[in-house]
């Protein structure tokens, strides 16, 4: 089978690998009908370092069940399903608290230790308490949008969730790349009376006006310029709710600096950093800082009536389709910015 492989920094390829194949009883085998391309990708892309072992990419899937491992009790041949990024039993106590990325039996796709989905197929451990099945058929109109259920829009989720958006309160998202866009849904589904949106692509920045948000921030210069435009907007106090996207140093600081005293900043950008920074003012001002990789696994019976309703179309943060061989052209796009979120249908 097909299989994307990342070698070093810019050095992604398509290759022949083994064919993927069931080991433990409780491992399903998936056909991947749909993956994607994700921000956090481009991370390793941009910054793999000589030595380490290559790794076969992807975290976010939608496909066919194959087959199931003895003992595999809720999924059978057939069953079109969501991944999560992250896998999970399902039974432990910080699954039934629903923080399913802290799994003690858990972990990651895309990773050394486990391929990942921009694939033609790919192995699923503990399949029952990871795999989600879908009301859907696989060639359904919607799959764009359900394919967002295994990582950003639940991202997103996470990200207002974490910043407590709720009616009435106002709320930034900083970050116009998927994630970003997928909090602003989140947030105005979640009540936001107003959402200001930090970014500077126009095309970004056109979607999220259509998905909600009322101000665009674009300053990009001294970090104080971008700082002081938001606060104005909020009335020079602060905003409420802080949706950090991004998980750069200089965006967790911008976060802590907009942030009205007593608000709360929920970060789900990768952290490019050590510590946080502006823990200082973050301490004076009272502010609670959430957030984490989200428990995506947890959010897709929230979130999937309103998908299948058509109340939110996080999948049209999608803007470019792609077989899986044109992956590293896919990779190329998204890393120069010609792209918001590239999907790859195998």
């Amino acid at each position: 089978m097909r299989a994307t492989v990342l070698y070093g920094a810019g050095d992604i390829r398509v290759e022949n690998v083994p064919d993927a194949r069931l080991i433990e009883p409780t491992d399903a085998l998936v056909t991947v009908s749909r993956a994607c391309i994700c921000g956090s990708d481009l991370w390793p892309y941009q910054l793999m370092q000589p030595g380490e072992p290559p790794r076969r990419m992807g975290h976010e899937a939608i496909g066919v069940v194959e087959a199931v491992g003895s003992g595999v009790r809720t999924l059978k041949a057939g069953d079109v399903v969501v991944m999560p990024f992250a896998y999970s039993d399902g039974t432990c106590a910080f699954c039934h608290e629903g923080l399913h990325t802290s799994c003690v039996h858990g972990g990651f796709f895309g990773t050394v230790e486990l391929p990942g989905a921009q694939a033609d197929a790919l192995r699923i451990p503990l399949a029952d308490g990871t795999l989600f099945v879908l009301p859907v058929g696989a060639d359904e109109a919607l799959m764009a949008s359900l394919l967002t259920l295994s990582d950003v829009m639940g991202t997103g989720h996470h990200a207002a969730r974490a910043a407590k958006v709720g009616r009435g309160r106002t709320a930034a998202v900083i970050g116009d790349g998927a994630v970003g866009l997928c909090a602003v849904i989140a947030a105005r589904r979640l009540g936001a009376e107003r959402i200001i949106m930090m970014g500077h692509h126009p095309d970004r920045i056109a979607l999220a006006k259509e998905f909600g948000a009322t101000d665009v921030v674009k300053e990009r210069g001294e970090e104080e310029e971008a700082v002081a435009r938001v606060r104005a907007l909020a009335g020079g106090l602060g905003v409420q709710s802080v949706l950090e996207c991004v998980g750069t140093d200089q965006a967790m600081r911008t976060a802590i600096g907009i942030a009205r005293p007593g608000g709360a900043v929920g970060r789900v950008g990768v952290p490019h950093y050590e510590a946080i920074p502006g823990s200082e003012p973050a301490f004076y001002n009272n502010l609670t800082i959430g957030g984490g990789p989200a428990p995506v696994r947890a959010y897709i019976q929230e979130l999937l009536p309103d998908v299948l309703e058509g109340k939110i179309e996080p999948g049209r943060v999608f803007d470019r389709v792609i077989g899986l061989d044109a992956v590293p052209d896919g990779y190329r796009a998204m890393n120069e910015r010609a792209a918001i979120k590239v999907m790859v249908k195998p």
